[in-house]
């Protein structure tokens, strides 16, 4: 099942994402993953992961949205969190990327992993626009009704009277910035960037600054700011 348990999750998801897991688009979605894995196909991240984003970090307490694209697709990468890896796994090629704009925006040295809750459990949302990927084949699940729900949890953040900071990298995420200007775009800050992919990073991710600037835009409203540092596992 690619629904989640409403009840894994905290009142303020509940309420913002019922209508549309409860829709005939999501009924679809749950037959398509259904049968792709009685096929035989791998489907990553495994169920009881798929959520992990939203089971972490509860809707009250988003101060900043990262979004990605659709999950890792390698064997053992992905769980639920958009960018981060499992413990042990070696950071990607975006991830390290990722790191490297840290270093450089805030003096933060390079973390010994790629596993990114410690940034989840701070109030940074680390959504994909879809949440399940087939083995080996990236965007695999795009266009099945994922964006639907991820969508639907966009908005319910944009509604919030809270001021914001929504990191759009790449053109599939920026797609998503009249969902945000919709809601009430004047009192977040959506900040793009290209994607910070080695096919992309140097056509302006590096120096982009995002980290810091959304710390200065939180602690302007009263937000406080995120440790943007990623202590050792263990």
């Amino acid at each position: 099942m690619p629904t989640p348990d409403l009840a894994a999750l905290d009142a303020g998801w509940q309420a913002a994402l019922a209508p549309v897991l409860a829709s005939d688009t999501i009924a679809a979605l749950t037959r398509f993953i259904a049968a792709e894995e009685a096929a035989g196909t791998t489907i990553f991240p495994p169920a009881a992961d798929r959520f992990r984003a939203l089971e972490l970090t509860p809707l009250a307490d988003v101060r900043v949205v990262i979004l990605g694209q659709d999950p890792y697709h390698g064997a053992g990468q992905a769980h639920g969190l958009s960018f981060s890896v499992r413990p042990g796994v070696k950071p990607p090629p975006s991830l390290a990327n990722i790191y490297r704009e840290l270093a450089s925006d805030c003096g933060i040295a390079t973390p010994t992993h790629g596993h990114l809750e410690h940034w989840a459990r701070q109030g940074v949302l680390l959504l994909n626009t879809v949440l399940t990927v087939a083995e080996g084949r990236a965007a695999a699940h795009r266009g099945r009704g994922w964006e639907s729900l991820t969508d639907a949890i966009i908005r319910a953040v944009a509604e919030r009277s809270a001021p914001t900071v929504f990191m759009l990298w790449g053109a599939h995420a920026q797609a998503k910035a009249a969902l945000i200007a919709a809601a009430d775009g004047d009192r977040h800050l959506i900040l793009t960037a290209p994607h910070p992919s080695p096919l992309s990073a140097y056509k302006g991710w590096f120096g982009s600054g995002h980290f810091s600037k959304a710390n200065r835009f939180l602690a302007a409203h009263g937000r406080g700011t995120i440790d943007w540092s990623i202590p050792p596992l263990g």
